[in-house]
């Protein structure tokens, strides 16, 4: 799992070209309370209203969430929605070279209506077709000016136009396979000759039925559709995407692995295979194995279905979800910040205080345990957040911490005054009292209540900031120093 952290670290050493397909993406939020007097259809009344990039610009949107670098080519009209997305990209800091404009198609617009987490309609303004052959040389011509500076190429296939298979993917597949860079598709229709020479592709369970004529219900027939679109195609793996069940990897020697889901609700599938590829773009560009890419996208897959609209996972997000992985089932006490905020609304829902003391409990001692005892007593339930391991070495140097954030967690999870663990990554834990609202914040009376971090978010709704006595004559420090054969400070 360190290797892996390691790689989440270092996405922001790789770019990512992206090409394809681009919509301006609209989403209305709002409430419904009454039905029309004109038809049988709910009347929506909008609160608010936002704007983001879809389609290829959502895979561009995840490679920058991930800390990745991206580069996008696509094609948009010279209309106010194509002004607009150039505003998002200005926004981003994404640079506007490799937009080609199409003064003869619209751009596309997807505007999804939704109330109280559920979508209630979706419109598109779209214009499908082959564009004249001076925008497609224009899309080459913009890629192979980047191709030498990125890790990876993603084709964001969405049958619009952009992506012709002479035109546009076989010249860039073709400068992409002699330079060595990877190519990843997210396809679409069903000829899949098109791709040949990718280096992954990534239908969804319905794509691999309509490209291979062959049944993709269940594990064996995912793998036999796959298996056939390989040898048909010479493409080397195929990433079959199946909701619920997971995902299922095949591999050019023959290898097969199937990453199952994590039990999660389920809010909004959009976009949700654009995260798996931006996931696998930026894993491949920092060199891990496709299987070991697949598992940090089958994750950040996971994470991002629980989220509204067309959402993206934060390389933040995905070291929490690979943390969380990594320690034992067993202790369900221990939580990342999102199952953290689940379980702190429902005992605030059953009326319960909710204490929150902080620190990085390398070494468990027994002023540790009294400043738990103690915060327990003033709560109803108490979350205990631990700095991470990368949190307490900035803090405390390179020799620190002495046990790692597994052992660290596993051990306060199995005190009984300790309700829910959770692992904070910044300097100090104010963006997760932030996050989780406790009514109880506890510290140590070494403390005064206005140099207590996030003590004005407490007590700001209304909740204590209560200081309790430590027992003096213990400190991690100085145990380290007197294992050390160090003076101990006084």
């Amino acid at each position: 799992m360190d290797h892996l952290f390691s790689h989440i670290q270092k996405f922001k050493d790789v770019s990512v070209l992206c090409v394809g397909d681009l919509a301006l993406d609209l989403f209305v939020y709002g409430d419904v309370s009454r039905i029309s007097p004109e038809a049988p259809i709910p009347v929506l009344h909008v609160s608010r209203e936002l704007y983001a990039l879809g389609m290829v610009g959502n895979v561009m949107n995840n490679v920058l969430a991930l800390h990745g670098k991206a580069h996008v080519v696509a094609v948009t009209g010279e209309d106010t929605e194509g002004k607009k997305i150039e505003d998002l990209l200005k926004d981003k800091d994404v640079s506007l070279k490799g937009v080609v404009k199409a003064p003869q198609r619209p751009t596309m617009v997807k505007c999804r209506y939704s109330a109280k987490e559920q979508q209630l309609l979706r419109v598109d303004y779209e214009q499908v077709g082959d564009f004249d052959l001076s925008v497609y040389k224009k899309i080459v011509a913009n890629a192979l000016e980047v191709l030498p500076k990125v890790q990876v190429m993603v084709l964001s296939d969405y049958g619009k136009g952009v992506l012709h298979p002479d035109h546009v993917i076989k010249p860039l597949m073709v400068a992409a396979l002699k330079q060595g860079i990877p190519v990843i598709v997210d396809p679409k229709g069903s000829d899949y000759g098109i791709y040949k020479g990718a280096t992954l592709v990534t239908p969804n369970r319905k794509e691999l039925k309509e490209a291979t004529k062959m049944p993709t219900k269940t594990d064996e027939e995912v793998l036999a559709a796959a298996r056939s679109l390989q040898k048909k195609t010479g493409i080397k793996n195929v990433l079959a995407t199946r909701s619920e069940e997971g995902m299922t990897l095949v591999e050019g020697e023959g290898k097969s692995t199937h990453f199952k889901t994590t039990p999660r609700e389920v809010y909004d599938v959009s976009g949700a295979g654009d995260t798996v590829v931006a996931t696998v773009a930026l894993a491949l560009g920092q060199g891990l194995p496709l299987e070991q890419a697949v598992h940090l996208a089958n994750l950040a897959g996971t994470i991002v279905v629980g989220k509204i609209g067309t959402a993206t996972v934060s390389a933040e997000e995905l070291e929490e979800a690979l943390r969380h992985e990594d320690l034992d089932s067993g202790y369900s006490k221990i939580m990342n910040i999102s199952q953290a905020q689940d379980q702190v609304r429902k005992w605030h829902k059953k009326g319960l205080k909710v204490g929150f003391t902080n620190g990085c409990f390398d070494l468990l001692h027994l002023g540790h345990l009294a400043l738990l005892k103690k915060s327990r007593q003033e709560c109803d339930r108490l979350i205990v957040a631990v700095n991470s391991d990368s949190s307490v070495k900035k803090l405390k140097g390179e020799t620190r911490p002495i046990q790692n954030e597994k052992t660290r967690t596993e051990i306060l999870a199995a005190l009984g005054f300790v309700d829910l663990v959770v692992i904070f990554s910044e300097d100090t834990p104010y963006n997760l009292i932030k996050a989780l609202e406790p009514d109880v914040l506890v510290k140590g009376a070494d403390y005064t209540v206005d140099k207590v971090v996030g003590a004005d978010v407490v007590l700001k709704g209304g909740g204590r900031v209560v200081l309790v006595d430590l027992e003096e004559g213990h400190s991690t420090t100085n145990t380290v120093k007197k294992m050390r054969g160090s003076e101990p400070t006084p």
